[in-house]
């Protein structure tokens, strides 16, 4: 690296969930400080759902975030399930992946067209493309649209859902409702499409670091996103249960959030990391993508996060409606619907136990933990977010990106910029933004 002083000091990330700073300092060409600091404080949510009954968890940590809410009630439930020693019915599991199908596809346009893409065309925001690509603003909002219209269709509304219990569903979809749902879908084929249009003509800055990926991986052929052992590519697979054994949570002092680590000093979580385990099981029409896309082979560079996560819409929507049309063919069974009252969670024998959920959401995977008494009543919980797995290695990837970007005599701008859409590609859990750093360099 090129002899040279330069501190970077950014006092807060702007617009998202929580707080963070960033401070790099540079000393005669020496990188003696990179950190990305969280500093928000604890949320508690292990702490509220103490004392609470193992059935009502769900609705609780569907809080935890109203863009993953579906994704934490589905892990909130399978540990809740795993705890109870309860196999949930197989037309069940297949309407939890419609529905963790229609929040990855809605988590991930949100990622490409409202944080991203503004980026790599050039402007500060979405707002200005509102003018010169209006199109293309048009098509986001109406994929927002229609991802948010089957989710309210499927399980009541998609921030924070009603229906899904654990034990199954207190509302299973009509006939006319599985068609509507394969309505808004096949529709939804022609924007799918044009998206991927406009990614072929994106170019994504050019980095590399290899890192470990963690997923879940299965022996089936199906793509792994609710269920399956824990597994790495650097060879690591595990049942879901030794969890910990896999995140190896720490402390540094420089943020309220734990950084994690497995076979090296940091792992990543997400779409990237999916593709990189599971390219083989992807639906054919994504695979095809991401083979054009060259995914074909391990990919190291985290800015085409945001790539895997379009490949990763196509095989959402193409394996949804695959099971709709499933579900039209052989029907509903609709004396699996669990009538609400008194005795709603009859059906489930309580008893004293310990149940771990793993389930992959649009950041990675998510880990809910409970231990229940004989009457249901939760004595300890623990959630690991994708995002807190993730904080590490993006920090890893800052150490390697600053030097690198000072060799190629890259200007403060672009090293803003750069910081900038490196933490964005992350997609970490956050609102829409227009300005993700402020970022001031003195020299």
């Amino acid at each position: 690296m090129k002899k040279i002083n330069l501190n970077v000091n950014v006092e807060y990330l702007t617009r998202v969930e929580g707080h963070g700073n960033i401070v790099v300092n540079v000393k005669e060409g020496i990188l003696e400080k990179c950190e990305l600091q969280i500093v928000e404080s604890p949320r508690f949510f292990e702490g509220m759902l103490r004392g609470r009954s193992i059935f009502e968890a769900q609705h609780i940590t569907s809080r935890i975030c109203g863009i993953c809410s579906c994704g934490h009630t589905l892990a909130s439930i399978q540990a809740a399930e795993d705890a109870l020693d309860f196999t949930p019915s197989p037309q069940t599991i297949k309407l939890r992946k419609l529905l963790l199908h229609y929040e990855m596809l809605d988590s991930h346009i949100l990622h490409i067209y409202l944080l991203v893409a503004p980026d790599l065309l050039g402007v500060k925001s979405f707002v200005p493309l509102i003018d010169t690509h209006g199109a293309v603003v048009r098509r986001a909002l109406r994929m927002k649209k229609t991802c948010n219209d089957v989710c309210d269709i499927l399980v009541g509304r998609h921030v924070h859902p009603i229906s899904a219990i654990v034990g199954g569903f207190t509302k299973l979809p009509k006939e006319k409702e599985l068609d509507e749902m394969l309505k808004y879908l096949k529709e939804l084929r022609t924007d799918m499409d044009a998206t991927i249009e406009l990614a072929k003509t994106l170019v994504f800055p050019s980095f590399e670091r290899d890192t470990e990926y963690v997923a879940l991986v299965s022996d089936d052929s199906e793509y792994p996103l609710l269920s399956g052992d824990i597994g790495s590519t650097d060879g690591v697979r595990m049942n879901k249960k030794d969890y910990k054994k896999i995140t190896n949570e720490f402390i540094v002092p420089h943020s309220s959030a734990k950084h994690t680590r497995l076979s090296r000093g940091s792992y990543a979580v997400g779409a990237l990391a999916r593709i990189n385990l599971n390219f083989n099981k992807l639906h054919p029409k994504a695979k095809e993508l991401a083979t054009l896309l060259g995914f074909n082979n391990k990919v190291t560079n985290p800015y085409l996060n945001t790539a895997a996560q379009l490949v990763e819409c196509v095989h959402c929507l193409e394996d949804s409606i695959k099971i709709i049309e499933e579900l039209k063919t052989t029907g509903i069974d609709y004396s699996e619907e669990i009538v609400v009252g008194l005795n709603e969670n009859k059906k489930i024998p309580v008893k004293a136990g310990s149940g771990v959920g793993a389930v992959e959401v649009p950041r990675g995977i998510l880990f809910h933990h409970y231990e229940i008494d004989d009457k249901g009543i939760i004595k300890n919980a623990n959630c690991i977010i994708p995002t807190g797995q993730n904080i590490n290695n993006i920090e890893c990837d800052m150490k390697k990106l600053v030097p690198e970007a000072i060799d190629k005599n890259k200007e403060e701008k672009d090293i803003t910029l750069l910081l900038e859409m490196l933490v964005r590609a992350y997609d970490p859990c956050i609102s829409c933004s227009a300005h993700f750093l402020d970022v001031k360099f003195v020299k």
